[in-house]
């Protein structure tokens, strides 16, 4: 059998390579063409089929990498043996009882169900030689989709979006760090001390071979290789601060390509002996990290958040999903800013993105309207944290923005009130957020059944860890219990 021409292999290995290990220019061209592929619509059965037969064929292979997020938004990574993924790949269990957020003891086994078509080449200096990487869904023991995991649920509602509606919602998402002196920084974090900043670079003036200029360009390469078709990368406002543009992609693929950046970031750093964090807010007195989210909808390939003549450029339809957001911003808020610390990013001192309104030029807005034609407009919701679980905040934006749109012209109007009404400011700290959302009608309509409380509990747990009150330094507790760098012993110690 011909090996299939969209994923074929170069006969460019030399006899001496043991495992696979790519140029940065042929991972590029290879996921490009994957990325392509997907986009076209090639089915999850001619991805498996191709795949399948590259894995047979490839000797340089020795493993799959099978990565899934929790329900707070922990990256989670397992290598596979590629022989015994090729004759397993259907029933790949794990212990669901030791993964915060899903199931309990009694009933604790789960399984990884392949999303064959985010296949992606991997940099061999980053993940290691000879390894590949798919995502997947989590799904219940009979084959359905666990109803904890918010990957499964963003896949389904972009799935009935695209067959009912002809809809497809485009993100493109701006993601900022920091990079931090010393590995592990966030674990041996103490408040006496504090963080110590790698660079006192910032916003567009560090020298070519500053180490965060170096940091920056290394993650631009691999974010390049793994095809996030990259647009610009900088330092940000913030001393040691960074930020990277890509393109925008499918809401689905969206969140993978986050999920990626920060496992890419976190393990380039470490080569360079620091520490990428994606706290909200690990220093006092400076900027904070954000991840500015813009969305567009496109209905059979039609930007149809365009109106040449509408305000700000943008269509009716556009208005009417920013009402829905900003009316539920006080529900969703604890998806989108998922951690105590996040609630000091919302500091009204440094740009912070906490009024709920809409603008074209403030950017103390929730939502900002940059400027776009008829290809780029967009809205900019910027109050979404780095160390939210991509997945769940995009899924809460896009229910909330449908909610509105989807609403007979009497729900429209009340929608558009909120728009039009005296300006309020989202929760100052994760307990006021966690009282809007165990509270909300439409959190316990969209997050199904058990996901509000399981999420709650999880977030009063961290809160509860932490004092009550921010104050004005950052708490050993906020760090060592955040979701994104604890682990088992540090809660199991408290």
């Amino acid at each position: 059998m011909a090996k299939p021409a969209s994923l074929v292999f170069s006969p460019r290995l030399q006899d001496s390579v043991n495992f696979l290990e790519l140029s940065y220019a042929e991972l590029e061209e290879r996921n490009l063409r994957i990325k392509k592929e997907r986009k076209e619509g090639k089915s999850q059965e001619e991805f498996k089929t191709e795949i399948m037969e590259i894995l047979k064929i490839e000797k340089a292979i020795k493993a799959v990498t099978i990565c899934f997020s929790d329900m707070e938004g922990k990256f989670h990574m397992l290598d596979y043996n590629k022989a015994y993924f090729i004759d397993s790949y259907s029933n790949l269990t794990f212990d669901g009882s030791s993964i915060k957020g899903f199931s309990n003891q009694n009933n604790s086994d789960l399984c990884l169900g392949v999303d064959w078509s985010s296949f992606r080449y991997l940099p061999a200096d980053v993940f290691g030689a000879g390894k590949v990487i798919l995502f997947a869904n989590v799904v219940d023991r009979d084959g359905t989709p666990y109803i904890g995991d918010f990957r499964s649920n963003l896949s389904i509602m972009a799935e009935e979006l695209r067959k009912n509606e002809s809809v497809t919602v485009n993100i493109a998402p701006e993601i900022e760090g920091m990079i931090l002196e010393g590995e592990n920084a966030e674990q041996n974090f103490d408040e006496l001390d504090g963080f110590k900043l790698a660079s006192k670079g910032g916003y567009f003036n560090v020298l070519p071979q500053d180490l965060l200029r170096q940091f920056i360009d290394r993650l631009a390469e691999a974010t390049r290789a793994l095809a996030f078709e990259n647009e610009k990368d900088h330092p940000e406002v913030a001393p040691s601060q960074f930020e990277m543009n890509y393109s925008y992609t499918d809401m689905l693929q969206a969140g993978d390509q986050v999920q990626l950046y920060k496992v890419i970031a976190r393990q380039i750093a470490k080569n360079f002996g620091l520490t990428a964090s994606f706290l909200p807010k690990p220093l006092m007195n400076v900027n904070g990290s954000g991840m500015h989210v813009n969305i567009s909808l496109t209905k059979n390939g039609e930007n149809i958040f365009y109106e040449e003549n509408g305000k700000y450029g943008l269509s009716e339809v556009a208005h009417d999903f920013i009402a829905g957001v900003l009316s539920y911003a006080d529900d969703i808020c604890l998806g989108l800013n998922a951690s105590v610390n996040a609630y000091r990013r919302l500091d009204p001192h440094f740009e912070a993105p906490n009024q709920i309104k809409v603008s074209p030029s403030d950017r103390g807005s929730m939502i900002r309207i940059p400027f776009g034609n008829k290809k780029s407009a967009r809205i900019e919701v910027r109050t979404v944290a780095p160390d939210s679980n991509p997945y769940l905040a995009f899924y809460l934006i896009v229910k909330a923005g449908f909610k509105s749109m989807n609403g007979s012209d009497a729900d429209k109007a009340k929608y558009r009130e909120v728009v039009e009404a005296p300006v309020k400011k989202l929760p100052a700290t994760i307990n006021e957020a966690i009282g809007h959302f165990v509270k909300s009608d439409f959190i316990k309509e969209v997050m199904l059944e058990g996901n509000m409380e399981k999420y709650a509990s999880l977030k009063q747990s961290s809160a509860n860890r932490c004092a009550s009150e921010l104050g004005t330094r950052v708490k050993t507790g906020e760090v060592l219990y955040h979701h994104e760098v604890t682990n088992q012993v540090l809660w199991n110690k408290f």
